[in-house]
């Protein structure tokens, strides 16, 4: 614990960092996959590079603010996110004149919008067709519908038909549950391309993946590049989820209880502002996060400065004043809170590092 940080904050542990990011290289590596790390969890230059720096083939961002900042470190950037409103493809048509950058879309609007704004800009902008392989949120909805959206793509000036992509979010569980599914999501895959050469078209590129699902990647054989995101600092989410441990657990909250005054709970500083109000997916009974000394206690209710933790259970308690830390829920909406966290190294005092894609959500 470092008694000097101003709370809330936080803490990132750099040999879980570095831990995490080559495990994750090694079996990109071993399995001849591409890895295109999504930086919406840690919004951070510095771990980008690093990425970059251990085999990742390019980056991933979710909006078109993140990949401006973003390509100030990699040349390669997929917004896996559909990009239909004029100003969000301006700016991804503006770095298209220097930088591959690609878009994730499942209508014809957006392939217009883009196609616009790329030949308004004099650059060109990749297109990934996003099929809907389970989780249904978005992506086409059939095979068909993702050949007659990469056609369309083909015949529009502006944009250039890049390959074929798919978020399997509905896939999770302990890996070696996780068989069954990804198969299926292979055979739907297999349609899909079978379809597309049938009438001439390829996918250079196949883009999937998850951190739930990243060890097993290789069941996807199909797939061309991986996108994992939460594995570099991960979260209760994996945790619970049977995908992680807590000493794969990076990122913690660090908190100061600020009272103790209700009997049964303690209070610490550290609230929605800070966890956000997330549940746990694999475990929503389970609280606002794990608070590490005390394991037994449950952080039962945010408000926006307070973290309300039931601590009846509990066979200690702590005192006013005392530091606890907290493994979040999950760890990507809190980096987003944060304008800086605080990275340490062995035996070194933890250093501010900004959060340079910090509320980049347009």
């Amino acid at each position: 614990m470092v008694p000097d940080l101003p709370t809330p904050a936080m803490l990132i542990d750099g040999r879980a960092v570095r831990r995490n990011v080559e495990r994750m290289a090694a079996y990109a590596k071993q399995h001849d996959l591409r890895l295109r790390p999504h930086t919406k969890t840690h919004k951070s230059t510095m771990l980008a590079r690093m990425q970059l720096d251990h085999g990742a083939i390019g980056l991933t961002v979710a909006k078109a603010g993140e990949a401006e900042v973003m390509a100030s470190v990699a040349d390669d950037v997929l917004m896996a996110y559909p990009a239909v409103d004029p100003s969000r493809c301006a700016a991804l048509a503006r770095l298209a004149t220097a930088k591959t950058i690609r878009v994730a879309v499942d209508s014809t609007e957006a392939v217009e919008a883009l196609a616009r704004a790329a030949r308004s800009a004099g650059s060109v902008i990749g297109i990934l067709v996003d099929l809907d392989v389970g989780l249904h949120r978005t992506g086409v909805q059939s095979p068909q519908e993702a050949l007659d959206l990469a056609r369309h793509v083909g015949r529009t000036p502006g944009v250039r038909l890049d390959g074929l992509f798919f978020y399997p979010g509905h896939v999770g569980g302990p890996s070696g549950s996780q068989e069954q599914m990804l198969r299926e999501v292979d055979a739907r895959l297999k349609k899909t391309l079978d379809l597309w050469r049938g009438a001439g078209l390829e996918a250079a590129i196949v883009s999937g993946g998850s951190t739930p699902t990243a060890y097993q990647s290789h069941l996807l054989t199909r797939m061309t590049e991986f996108r994992p995101g939460t594995y570099v600092f991960q979260d209760m989410n994996g945790v619970r989820g049977g995908f992680a441990t807590l000493d794969d657990c990076a990122a913690r909250i660090v908190a100061t209880v600020v009272s103790t005054a209700v009997p049964g709970q303690f209070v610490i500083d550290a609230g929605s502002k800070t966890l956000a109000m997330d549940r746990c997916g694999p475990a929503p009974d389970s609280g606002h996060g794990l608070v590490v000394e005390y394991p037994d206690a449950k952080i039962a209710k945010l408000t926006e400065e307070h973290g309300q933790v039931e601590a009846s259970r509990s066979s200690k308690t702590p005192k006013v004043g005392e530091r606890v830390t907290i493994v979040p829920n999950h760890i990507c909406p809190c980096i987003n809170l944060q304008d800086r966290f605080w990275w340490q190294d062995d035996g070194e005092h933890p250093r501010a590092v900004p959060v340079d894609a910090r509320g980049k959500v347009h």
